[in-house]
């Protein structure tokens, strides 16, 4: 019964490590594509 806790355990670190890691890059996209992404909607606004 102690293992199966262990393991339980285990497996919500390594999904919260996976969610860290896709956090992470969602925000370095952002950061990244962030400017560009607001001059295109700068741009439509514009013309309309």
């Amino acid at each position: 019964m102690f293992y199966l806790n262990r393991e339980k355990g285990q497996g919500l670190v390594e999904y919260a490590l996976i969610l860290v890691l896709v956090a992470v890059v969602v925000i370095a996209v952002l950061l990244l594509l962030g400017p560009a992404i607001g001059n295109v909607f700068s741009t439509v606004i514009s013309n309309l």
